[in-house]
């Protein structure tokens, strides 16, 4: 076996200390007996387990389709129920361990057992309960490794392996376990930072005594003190001392006055916006460059515009504070609209305006106030007398709400129901100079 690289020599020792424990247990009446204990221990947890989870199960299940804030509690515990049957094993398991070597005075088979059931504790809780996807990320390749690497007894040594290993940057070092660390710490209080921020949002959201735009400004206020907050806590968690930063913090300075000014000006200009109100998710609004559509989302930087053919706009804050911006709001404020018509000159023009404004009012969408619906004389054509008719609707006359449609047939069936006629052009043609007679 001289000549083999040093990992395979490595590897061959432990694979002969590896054997040499199994030869002992094999041998070993107390092993044996061990054995025993943890196919007992585990046909026992199979049967408790068989038997409380239908109890357990009727239990934490709310009676009802909408559970209270205890329901939620239950339902969040009946998660948990697939851990039932590993964990009774390792306990069951740990009291044989107690038993085993206050009478053998060794207990190694069953600890190794003992591992083994809680390795097959943490591969459930990986697979079967984590649902985000960055946690069953980590639960697969951090979590059911560490696990393996405990039921094999095998962690200590990897992790002073890992130790072992620095890793040079600039003048700063760290090796690469700090660097696992690191990055498990961090992924695990992001993850619970971001599900606060939506628990907190969605909080905020409820809150319909508050302005739009107040709500706005509390839900993005709530979200920068919540990663705020968890970005100092995996700092000191990690040891890294905050004046450390101070170059860095210096770096961002430099580059927000240089490649950074629009990104510091929309966020700057975002706060504004939601401090004023003056455009906020659910207004219809229309910018000097044409765009146009709802507010469906507004973030640190932009805001996102929903045209009616269900296509977003990215419009930067900036946008909002700089140029001229037409805001319909859409959300509840009335607009006035008009739809004209015209009827033929021997109408009693006097009875029109009644018709029509009786007609119009019964439409569900045109509001009494600011005004009732109101038709005017616009003047004399060609073909007939022109008329108008103003009113007012809530939001926008377009997409969903084709309200000025509905008005010109409610003015066609009206017009048609007091026998009033609506004009077509006339043309008389005269020839001068007609063609003789052949």
């Amino acid at each position: 076996m001289n000549g083999l690289p040093p990992f395979a020599d490595a590897a061959l020792g432990y694979i002969e200390q590896g054997w040499d424990i199994a030869k002992n247990w094999l041998l070993s009446p107390a092993a044996w007996s061990q054995f025993i204990i943890l196919v007992i221990a585990y046909l026992a947890a199979v049967y408790v387990s068989r038997k409380l989870k239908p109890t357990l199960t009727r239990i934490l299940t709310p009676a009802t389709a909408t559970p209270t804030v205890l329901g939620q509690a239950r339902l969040f515990i009946l998660l948990f129920l697939p851990l039932l049957l590993p964990l009774l094993a390792y306990g069951l398991t740990a009291l044989g361990e107690t038993i085993t070597r206050s009478i053998f005075g060794s207990g190694a088979v069953i600890a190794f057992g003992k591992r083994v059931f809680l390795f097959l504790a943490i591969r459930s809780f990986a697979k079967d309960m984590l649902r985000d996807p960055l946690l069953k990320i980590l639960g697969k390749f951090v979590l059911i490794p560490i696990g393996a690497l405990y039921a094999l007894g095998a962690l200590d040594i990897v992790t002073s392996r890992l130790q072992s290993i620095v890793i040079p940057l600039g003048n700063l070092s760290f090796n690469l376990l700090w660097l696992i660390q690191f990055m498990v710490v961090g992924g695990v209080i992001f993850w619970l930072g971001r599900w606060s921020n939506e628990q907190s949002s969605g909080f905020i959201k409820k809150q319909d005594e508050m302005p739009t735009a107040t709500r706005q400004l509390a839900s993005k206020a709530a979200e920068i003190a919540i990663f705020g907050v968890a970005f100092l806590v995996v700092m000191n968690i990690m040891g890294i001392s905050l004046t450390s930063l101070a170059v860095l913090g210096g770096a961002i300075g430099v580059g927000l006055g240089f490649g950074l000014q629009k990104i510091a000006s929309n966020f700057i200009s975002g706060v504004i916006l939601l401090l004023e109100g003056q455009a906020t998710v659910g207004d219809y609004v229309e910018l000097d460059g044409g765009e146009a559509g709802t507010i469906v989302k507004q973030t640190a930087r932009a805001m996102i515009l929903e045209t009616y053919d269900v296509r977003w706009i990215v419009v930067p804050n900036e946008d909002f504070i700089t140029t001229r911006v037409v805001n319909y709001s859409d959300q509840g404020s009335a607009n006035r609209y008009e739809a004209e018509f015209s009827v033929s000159d021997d109408t009693d023009i006097n009875r029109v305006p009644e018709i029509i404004e009786a007609a119009v009012s019964k439409h569900p969408e045109v509001l009494s106030k600011p005004f009732p619906p109101d038709c005017e004389l616009r003047g004399f054509g060609e073909s007939g007398i022109d008329f108008a008719v103003e009113f007012w609707v809530n939001g926008i006359d377009d997409g969903k709400n084709k309200n000025t449609s509905d008005v010109l047939f409610l003015i066609w069936n009206a017009l048609r129901d007091n026998g009033i006629t609506i004009p077509y052009p006339h043309r008389v043609v005269e020839f001068k100079n007609s063609p003789e007679q052949t």
